[in-house]
């Protein structure tokens, strides 16, 4: 299974799109990095850069740009990097174009709007039959671009097809562990974003590491609940895609939830650069309420986004909160 890799997909040439595209690249392979926007494809073919998205980081000798999904469809394996709210639109255009066998591998943390969906039950209907993966951790893009050691999670129901994944997309520098607990991976991937929000709120409010630190801890004490709840492995939420993701997204600028927190602490205008955590939050708190799990560091996040809550009553909020055990 996929030993005989010739043509790999990306759809979507953000950072995270370029620098897997420029990962997937080996001899005799070729990758189509495809983009929407025609104007984009054009500098990246021009400049073999992806000045708008990941400056200063050449794209592969191997990586074809192309605003065409007609180019894709001898694709042995496909990465889908769109957004999570756009993933149902792009799966419903690869109807009829991507080949039956080939996998694709969800490469965006998020769950869907009105639906309450994960992603990978998104693309299973808009592509009944599609081989479906899941690819998630802690990793930014700029590190994976540059050759950095980074390590994540791949994961599907079929061990077969996530071992043969994590053998086709590793290398050197990025180290893919295989896993079959798709339902871990995703919510890892997905609530580690709301919980960004949160503690780069409580950065942009000044109240200190050891509050960050509370925060990252508590926070995962919700994830795990919510996620074994849906019936996700404790393992896995131990792992690369839950609490790996969840440190690094918590603690750095390079996060666009952790900034997006960050400015709303402040008081600032919010960055305009996509931040999923706000989209996912007020899912999570519905899919929470229904499977009756508390989440108060998630529902703050929620209740402040959707304005029903200002920073500083939230705080209030979670730092009055009854004494208990922890657990």
């Amino acid at each position: 299974m996929l030993d005989k890799i010739s043509k790999i997909a990306v759809l979507g040439a953000g950072a995270w799109g370029t620098a897997l595209a420029n990962a997937a690249a080996r001899p005799g392979r070729e990758i189509v990095l495809w983009a929407r926007d025609e104007s984009h494809v054009a500098e990246l073919a021009k400049s073999h850069e992806n000045k708008r998205r990941l400056p200063g980081i050449k794209l592969a000798e191997a990586i074809v740009p192309q605003s065409n999904l007609a180019t894709i469809a001898e694709a042995d394996l496909v990465l889908c990097v769109v957004p999570a709210q756009a993933l149902r639109e792009m799966a419903m255009q690869l109807r009829g174009i991507i080949r039956a066998d080939a996998p694709l591998v969800v490469c965006a943390k998020g769950m869907e709007r009105g639906t309450n969906l994960l992603l990978t039950d998104v693309v299973a209907q808009s592509l009944p039959g599609q081989p479906v993966a899941v690819l998630s951790g802690p990793s930014f893009a700029d590190d994976v671009a540059r050759g950095l050691p980074t390590a994540v999670t791949i994961a599907a129901h079929d061990e077969a097809l996530a071992r043969a994944l994590a053998s086709a997309l590793g290398t050197p520098t990025l180290r893919l562990y295989h896993s079959t607990d798709v339902l871990g991976v995703e919510i890892g991937g997905a609530t580690k974003n709301v919980l960004a929000i949160a503690c780069g709120m409580a950065s942009g409010r000044g109240l200190g590491a050891s509050a960050g630190a509370a925060l990252i801890a508590r926070g995962f004490a919700e994830l795990t609940r919510f996620a074994t709840s849906r019936g996700a492995r404790p393992e896995t939420l131990m792992g690369l895609s839950g609490l790996g993701d969840l440190v690094l997204t918590c603690s750095s600028t390079q996060s666009r939830n952790f900034s997006f927190g960050l400015a709303l602490g402040r008081g600032e205008a919010t960055p305009v650069k996509l931040a999923e955590g706000a989209l996912t939050a007020p899912v999570l708190l519905d899919m929470a309420k229904t499977s009756g799990v508390d989440m108060p560091i998630a529902r703050a996040v929620a209740e402040i986004l959707g304005g029903h809550l200002t920073v500083d009553e939230a705080i209030g909020i979670l730092l009055t909160r009854p004494q208990k055990a922890e657990g």
